[in-house]
């Protein structure tokens, strides 16, 4: 954008008192307009910079990386698949590994976006699995089976268990010295869990009053009933606490009355455990490594879970969450055992089964096989679909 000539008529008034000639105005006003020429050039080239500035940075936004939002690409979370848990109970020692594997990251090294739901006693649990809201939840062996006799198509992936840790629990006073004493008595059950209680009544005839209760020893301590439910790990050592020695209560272990049903197994719809099998290997990997280093820093777990529980206005005890883990450690890991096995072995699935059919608790008896997807398979599942086989 050059100027070649600059011819501007030039009309002053006759009275200018300054006598400029005709070619040095022309001069200057060539000048002027030269200079404004040069400013639009560069006004232009200033304008045409920041265009493509703004059209690069907007291709830059509207091509995030594949999967992943604006928000979570430069977030230490980005890759990773969230997956919701579904425990059985309130926050306690007795899912250590979970929170512990969350806090120290091991299940982000697996990739897993771990979050732990909250449990409500009051919400069935079966609504959050067939719903989809947990992907994977914690059971116990009788609830499992009811929910897969119900039509809930879940699958056993890991059975971390090996022995049942509930009781039933009297005090000597009452006068109840062996099971048979039972028979005529009212027994404080958990809400939810009246399965196994129920096989017991059932396989010796006893005529047992069942309280539904929630999380409460009360009934039992006041004496409003003569038995009540209770886990090693927690329960028992509540009453214990409220003032009991041991040696004045009578506890009846069902695993010494042939009924050891097994808790704590890891589940997930079989429909995940085909569509996503490395998930779920990835999932119980995860869930190992956490206990293990749960159980191997003991003081630093029960900081992590007695924080979660006062987060929850949860009232905990840190020598009772102490107890607990101590008692989870003994049903993990078995004297003579160096690590946690996952088995559901099929002797233990049949006798529960079984008695739950001959108790009318269910109408027929799922195939092992169909119930149990070792995780240890899932693996070579995930290597097969890899391969296209």
């Amino acid at each position: 954008m050059f100027i070649q000539n600059c011819k501007i008529k030039l009309i002053l008034p006759l009275n200018s008192p300054i006598p400029i000639s005709n070619q040095a105005m022309t001069d200057k006003c060539c000048q002027k307009n030269l200079r404004h020429s040069w400013l639009l050039v560069i006004f232009y080239c200033l304008v045409l910079i920041l265009v493509v500035s703004c059209s690069t940075n907007i291709k830059d936004r509207q091509e995030p990386v594949a999967g992943i939002s604006d928000n979570q690409a430069n977030s230490p979370d980005a890759g990773l698949q969230k997956v919701r848990l579904m425990p059985y109970w309130v926050t306690s020692a007795q899912f250590a590994g979970y929170y512990v594997g969350i806090e120290k990251g091991i299940f982000r090294k697996h990739g897993i976006d771990l979050e732990v739901l909250p449990f409500d006693p009051f919400k069935p649990t079966r609504k959050d699995i067939e719903d989809g809201r947990a992907d994977f939840s914690l059971l116990w062996l009788v609830n499992a089976i009811e929910l897969r006799e119900q039509g809930v198509d879940i699958v056993n992936i890991a059975q971390l268990s090996s022995r049942s840790s509930l009781m039933l629990l009297a005090k000597k006073s009452s006068g109840i010295r062996k099971i048979t004493d039972l028979n005529g008595k009212k027994a404080a059950i958990w809400a939810g869990f009246e399965l196994q209680p129920k096989a017991l009544f059932s396989k010796y005839n006893l005529d047992v009053k069942i309280i539904p209760i929630g999380s409460t020893n009360t009934l039992f301590l006041v004496d409003g009933v003569d038995v009540i439910s209770a886990n090693w790990f927690d329960e028992y050592h509540s009453i214990i606490n409220n003032g009991y020695d041991a040696n004045e209560l009578v506890p009846f272990f069902f695993a010494d009355y042939g009924l050891n049903f097994l808790e704590d197994g890891i589940y997930c719809l079989s429909g995940k455990a085909r569509s996503d099998p490395g998930l779920c290997h990835n999932f119980v990997d995860a869930a190992l490594e956490s206990w293990m280093y749960a159980f191997d820093h003991p003081e630093e777990t029960l900081d992590i879970v007695i924080r979660i529980a006062r987060k929850e206005n949860r009232p905990v005890n840190r020598s009772h969450q102490q107890w607990m883990l101590d008692r989870y450690r003994e049903l993990y890991i078995p004297k003579g055992q160096k690590k946690i096995t996952t088995e559901l072995l099929s002797r233990d699935y049949k006798n529960v089964s079984d008695i739950m059919q001959n108790s009318k608790l269910i109408n027929r008896i799922i195939p092992y096989d169909s119930f149990y997807i070792p995780y240890s398979s899932l693996m070579k599942e995930t290597v097969n679909k890899k391969a296209g086989r």
